[in-house]
Order: structure tokens, then sequence, then C-alpha cells
């Protein structure tokens, strides 16, 4: 790979084949959002969906290595992410309008980045993941919890709204549950993250985590790469639609003939009648 990766600090991104994993490397401060991670984080996810297939429209690059399918967030220590830094949130009180607004700025590009990534997003979330913590679980396609998990929209209990993360979370769980949670800004445990979709499954310890990702990763390789991409836009496309239902059944029947004539499209039906797996299904590397 000849593209040079992000100078990171406070985080980390590895590469393993079409795979890209991000660790918060905080763990002092439980992985506490400040502006520098903030910012790393934002360029991880600009320069991943660089190299990512649903960007690309190709499996390899000129070198021959592997374009990023499936994006893996993690974090180092106990807890997954306790939300904005404490000195983050006191420099706040003392920063002009424009200040704080380039602070939720910045906020809002890395929840919608990890939101519209086009690789697949797979969250471990141990522990804590408060606020802006609870954000970024709710950003990824595919989060994984343990007993201990606690999430919690947790900006009420400081006088404060879940405003920038509040359009993704409400996407994931629906406006009675986020009405209800930002609230109430209480901690709900593992089991009704569960229930509600804020989490997707839940392993016996943190210990677990790899052997879930690495199942969930392994399905999504032998998923279509452009058919995961687009799915996610396809997603995107229904929850912005402002125009008719008439004409949202006839730009559905466009995108349906648009894939099926790509050339993942044909790859996977060719592939289904002659019983051979397509060219693009990988295992997990």
């Amino acid at each position: 790979m000849s593209d040079e990766k992000p100078t990171t600090e406070l985080c980390s991104l590895n590469i393993n084949g079409a795979v890209a994993n991000v660790t918060l490397m905080r763990s002092d401060v439980f992985n506490a959002l400040n502006v520098q991670l903030i910012s790393e984080l934002v360029d991880i996810l600009s320069w991943t969906e660089s190299r990512s297939v649903g960007t690309t429209l190709s499996l390899t690059d000129s070198e021959g290595s592997p374009y990023l399918r499936v994006l893996i967030l993690r974090s180092d220590g106990k807890h997954f992410c306790a939300g904005a830094d404490i000195n983050m949130m006191r420099d706040a009180g003392a920063r002009s309008v424009e200040e704080n607004r380039a602070d939720s700025q910045r906020l809002d590009r890395l929840f919608n980045s990890l939101w519209s990534h086009p690789c697949f997003t797979i969250g471990a979330a141990q522990g804590v993941a408060l606020g802006g913590g609870a954000g970024l679980v709710a950003c990824v396609d595919h989060c994984i919890g343990e007993p201990n998990t606690r999430i919690a929209l947790s900006e009420g209990k400081l006088g404060i709204l879940p405003a920038v993360i509040g359009p993704y979370v409400y996407r994931k769980l629906g406006s009675a549950q986020f009405r209800r949670l930002s609230m109430m800004a209480s901690r709900i445990g593992a089991d009704e993250c569960l229930r509600i979709g804020w989490l997707n499954e839940i392993v016996t310890s943190p210990l677990d985590f790899d052997d879930a990702i690495s199942r969930v990763t392994a399905d999504v390789m032998t998923t279509g790469p452009m058919a995961v991409a687009e799915s996610k836009r396809l997603t995107m496309a229904f929850d912005g639609w402002m125009s008719t239902d008439e004409e949202l059944r006839l730009w559905t029947l466009d995108k349906t003939t648009q894939m099926r004539g790509s050339r993942e499209g044909q790859e996977g039906l060719s592939a289904f009648l002659e019983r051979r797996k397509p060219d693009w299904s990988l295992d997990s590397e």
C-alpha cells in the first residue's frame, strides 16, 4: 500500500487486508473525546473512506493491495468512551459562540463520517459509552457489547442536549426511545440496549470481542462490497426522501436496474448459477 496513513497519537489505525482497525487510546481518561482525538478520528475516517471499495469502485489498488470493506472501532482500557473530555467541556463555558460552534462542527463531522462511511462498520463497546461515546455506538452498523456495557445520552445531567449526536441516535432507536432516554439521561444496561437496538449482540466478556468481530467480518466478506456501500446510501436516501412515494418507487426501480447490470451484480448472479463463490467473496483476514 503506497498511501501514507494519517499520523495519530491518541488513536491507532491498523490495516489487515480489507479490514481497517481503529482503536481509541486514551484509557487513562476512559477514552474521552478531546479536540485532538476527534480530529485524529476524522482524519482516519476520511483516509479509510478514500481507500474503500465503495469509493474507489475497485477491489484492489494499482499495487494489488485490497481496498477496504470493513472498519472496526474499539477502545483500550475498561471503558469504550466516557464522552466529551472534562477539560474541553470546562473550557466551553469561556469560549465564544463561534468557537463553540466550531467544536460542534468538528463533532458533527466525526459522527457523520462514521455514519456514512462506505465500509461496513463494527463497534465493540465495553464498560460505559456516554454522550459522544453513545453517539459512536449509534453510528456504527453493528455494535457488540458485554454484560457490563452501559450507554447513556448523559447530556441532560449537565443541562445540555444530545443535539449533535441526536440525528444518528434518533435513527438508530426511533422517536420514542430517543425522547425518553434524552430526558432521563441515565445509563441503561446491556440487556435493554440489546432490546431497543442500541447494541446488536452481547458477548460473555470483552475477551470474546475478537471472536464476535471475526464472525461478523467473515459474513460481510461474502457480501458484494458495492452492495454494502450502496445499501448504506439507499438507507440514507430513504431517511431523507422528500418527494412523493411514486417517485420513490421509480427511483428504487432505477437502483435495482443499475445494480443488476453492474459488474458486481453480474458476477454475483453468474456465481450463483455456476455454484461457485463470486470473485469478491473473501475469508476474513
